[in-house]
């Protein structure tokens, strides 16, 4: 039974981790994240797969740990880079929610006269 929880858990980060890497890649425009991260999470998908295709328990739950933290690596990079974009284009950014309404904005106060009857 943990032979199968913890294969599963693995199977799942791989795959997820898989998907996360190829959508940096393909990302529009380039990803944000640096090439060495990148490749560094694939070292560790690879040794995730190896692992899993082995029966030692102990090997998967290490390589998942690994690959764990080299996916918070890699999320953290692409926290950093959007933080980065946001600060450069911050002004842009601010300003367009602010000088948006065109909408008519009603102030108004809810009364439930249902409720003051009684």
């Amino acid at each position: 039974r943990e032979e199968a929880d913890v294969r599963n858990q693995a199977e799942t980060l791989v795959y997820q981790t898989e998907k996360f890497v190829k959508e940096q890649r393909e990302a529009e425009g380039g990803s944000k994240v640096p090439q060495d991260t990148l490749n560094s999470v694939d070292a560790a998908v690879a040794d995730a797969k190896a692992a899993l295709g082995g029966s030692d328990i102990g090997a998967i739950k290490s390589a998942m740990e690994k690959l764990g933290q080299e996916s918070q690596a890699l999320g953290q990079a692409i926290y950093e880079a959007t933080q980065a974009a946001q600060a450069a284009g911050g002004p842009d950014g601010a300003g367009a929610g602010a000088s948006g309404g065109a909408e008519d904005v009603v102030d108004a106060e809810v009364v439930d006269d249902e409720r003051e009857a009684k």
